[in-house]
This record gives C-alpha cells, structure tokens and sequence, in this order.
C-alpha cells in the first residue's frame, strides 16, 4: 500500500495542481460504513451527455499505478439497469455487506490493475437523470449519449487521455458495449481505445433464442418427450428453428420448454444456485423475459435482463433470484448520497428502472456487423460467458462469435486459474470466445478469481 509522502507524490504525478478544480468538487473524501483506507483515489459526479441529461459516474483509480495502468469504462446492462451493481456486487473495489450499512474490501477489484470508471446509463437509471424527465430512448441514441459523456470525463479528468482505454460490459451491455466501441473507434475525439469485451451480452435475439433450447434440453431439464416433440415440430431435414418458426404446434412446445426455464423456480441467472427472489409474478420479471425470448411470451414488453422491484413493493423485498438489498439499502441513506454529490430532488435509488426499461426502443437484433466493422480496424476484443447462465446462454455467443466468419488462429482449449481448470477459450484473430466455468450471469461476482485472471489476461494482451 502507498503511505505518506509517497502517496501525496504519486497522486501529485496523475493530477497536477493546474488542473485541480476540474475534478475536486466530485472527489469522495470519506464513505459512510467504510471502516478500512483506501489505497486509491475515487470520484462521484455527473458527466453531460446531451442538453439536460446527466450521467452518474463514479471512478476509482488504479491501486498499482493509475499514471500508466489503462482506464476501463464498465457498463451493466437492462437496458434501464445501474453499473453501481457492477461496481458493489461484482469488481468494484469494495462491496455492501449484507446488513447495509458497512463495506467490505473486494479482493479481486479490477481497480488493482487498472483505472475503472462505472457510468449510470442512459439518464434514468440510478442516479442519473434529466432536466425534463423524459427518458423514452433507444440504441443509438444511449451509445450518443454515452460517447459525449465520455468526452466529459476526459475534460475532466485530461490526465487519462494517453492511457490505453477499454470499454467492458454484460448482458444488455452486448448492445451497449460495441455500438459506443464504434463510435470510439471512429469519433474525432482522441482517446487511446485498445479493444472492448462484453459478458453474457444480449449480442443476437435469433441464436440467444435458438441456443437455449439445447441448452435446457443438454442440462437435463426438458427430458424426452418434450424434446422429441420439439423435433417432430420444430425439426426439418436436419435443421431446427427455434425462434421464429410458422408452426403453431412449434411455438407451443418452445412455450413450454421456456416456461420450464423461466417459471419453475430456477434461477435464470445462475442454474445451480437457489432463486433468492419467491415473487414470480413481478412485472419487471416479465419484461425481461418477454423482451429476451419475444417470440413465445404471452405478454409482449420491453425487457430489462435484470429485474428490479417495482415500486408498490417495499425496498426489503429483491428482484426475481438477485438479492440486491444491501447494496439498495446503503446507496439511499442520505449520508451516502451526500458523500457521493447526489442531489436531494433525486428519487431513491433501485438496481433497475422500469420507467427506463418501458419506454426503451430496441433497433438491434443482432450486432454482428458491428463487430465486424471493429475487428477490422484492429480493436482487440473478448465475449466471455459464465457457462450457467439461461438468460444470455454461452452456446448462443458462442453461434455469434463463431458466425462472423473469422478463420480460427487457436484450437478450442481450456484455460487455467490456481491449478484447476477455469473455463474454456478459442480466438479468431483478434477477438476471443472464452467460457467461465460454474459460473452465471455475473461473472465477475460468482467467480470473482477466475474473473480477475480473465480481465488481466485481456488488458495486458496476455495469454489466458
């Protein structure tokens, strides 16, 4: 750890005192329930993306060195749900313990080897907002947004402009992620972009679709006769179609497999963890399921990939299988929010918005030619999926990598964390396919250590 004039003298280097008032008034100077000190600098603020949209940001700097680690931007994904989930529940530097009201220290934080800004977007979720309360949006219109917002953070803090910069992000984040990669890549603005990775992403409906059903199936929760009718109905020559097919026998049976996968208690998230959440009939449960797997819901909705409680149900309660109260809890104390410069005409923070999540236009049903309009310029990148996850499946990114066409330049192999077998990977030039195994919807949460390694390995351009 840093200490004394050597802390004072490297913090020094990374801002010097000409560009202080920048950034000052965001610094946080103390955090309620933090009981150790912190070996690294943090700010909260708001960064302008359009004319009265503010975006809540909150960055740690790197533990190791901040003056030549690289900046990552992380992104949750909904759309409508908060990267703070992302920062106090999976590789943030520290996390809620479960009463709510005191931290603990994460120790794998990827702010150990790198600078890590967590953005609240688009305006309405968590603590970002806008002057006119209006916050019906869409793809292009959140990769805009969040693109002048990272210009903001770049004013403010000019010190990070040569630093080798990524951009990281999961579920709806598949969308988010290389939509705002791209207009990095080719903007005027001058910020040293490397590469992009993104985590149990939403990267194509059709094979997120088809792939769950051989997922459910190969895992043992459909059995025979399901399956066998799912191929009478849905099989021709060879050749299943899950997603959009004109059969009405078809549509019922992947109704019912789906309804296996979704109501029937398991965790949709994880399929070898319990559910934390009983309430099955939540709304927000049912946009998101209904948006991921439009096809074959009973009550079409825009979808948020993480449920959030809605807001006749008290903050106690947690959304469908994701216990997200402590982090709820602690983030709408008011000296919490004093601490992090969040205004007082704010509401109350929550994990997701359905405000947000409601009115949201989706304009990307697959962003393979993203991909391929970044690989091409020679942005390095990583799809990585934990291999238990039923609401963004690892076989489905797996078909979206493997679809871009690219000629494979390694063999599909296992990779290797503390001696025991952590996961599966095979690249295609210059973006990677990697598995996490045991591990759900948040990698980085349920198997922070692999996770750690993986994010390193990426980062560095090191081997996995």
């Amino acid at each position: 750890m840093f200490t004394g004039g050597l802390l004072l003298l490297c913090l020094l280097t990374v801002f010097p005192l000409g560009s202080r008032a920048q950034y000052d008034p965001d610094e946080v100077t103390h955090l309620p329930g933090m009981t150790f000190k912190p070996n690294y600098r943090q700010w909260s603020g708001y960064l302008q993306a359009r004319l009265g949209k503010f975006l809540h940001y909150w960055f740690v700097t790197s533990q190791r060195d901040p003056v030549k680690d690289p900046l990552v931007l992380w992104l949750n994904g909904g759309p409508g749900c908060s990267s703070l989930d992302g920062f106090l529940s999976e590789n943030g530097p520290f996390h809620v313990n479960d009463n709510g009201a005191t931290l603990y220290e994460n120790n794998f934080s990827w702010n150990k080897i790198a600078n890590v800004m967590y953005l609240e977007s688009p305006a309405g979720v968590g603590y970002s907002y806008s002057d006119d309360k209006n916050y019906a949006t869409d793809d292009d219109q959140v990769s805009e947004d969040n693109y002048k917002a990272l210009q903001s953070f770049f004013a403010k803090f000019p010190n990070f402009t040569q630093n080798e910069f990524f951009i990281f992000g999961e579920s709806y984040g598949g969308i988010y992620v290389p939509t705002l990669s791209l207009r990095v890549a080719t903007g005027s603005a001058k910020i040293n972009f490397k590469g992009f990775s993104v985590g149990n992403g939403l990267s194509s409906f059709a094979l997120n679709d088809q792939s769950l059903i051989y997922f459910g199936y190969y895992h043992g929760l459909f059995g025979e006769d399901l399956w066998r009718d799912l191929n009478k109905n849905c099989c021709e020559k060879g050749t299943c179609n899950f997603y959009d097919s004109s059969s009405e026998t078809c549509k019922t049976q992947v109704g019912v497999a789906f309804s296996i996968v979704y109501e029937s208690g398991l965790n949709e998230y994880a399929l070898y963890l319990d559910c934390e959440g009983r309430s099955r009939s939540l709304r927000s449960y049912e946009r998101t399921m209904s948006h991921l797997f439009r096809n074959y819901m009973k009550r079409p909705q825009t979808h948020q990939l993480l449920g959030r409680v809605p807001s006749s149900v008290s903050l106690g309660e947690v959304p469908p299988c994701i216990n997200s109260t402590a982090q709820t809890n602690w983030l709408n104390r008011g000296d919490v929010r004093k601490a992090l410069h969040i205004p007082d005409t704010l509401p109350v923070w929550d994990i997701c918005s359905d405000e947000v999540g409601g009115q949201y236009k989706i304009l990307y049903q697959t962003v393979k030619d993203v991909y391929l309009k970044l690989l091409s310029l020679g942005v390095r990148a990583l799809v990585y999926n934990g291999d238990t996850d039923m609401a963004c499946n690892f076989l489905g990114d797996q078909w979206f990598v493997e679809d871009l066409g690219l000629k494979p330049s390694t063999k599909y192999q296992s990779w290797i964390h503390e001696d025991q077998i952590a996961g599966f990977y095979q690249q295609f030039g210059n973006i990677t396919f990697l598995t996490v195994k045991g591990a759900g919807h948040m990698v980085p949460q349920w198997a922070p250590g692999p996770a750690f390694h993986m994010f390193q390995s990426f980062i560095t351009n090191g081997s996995y």
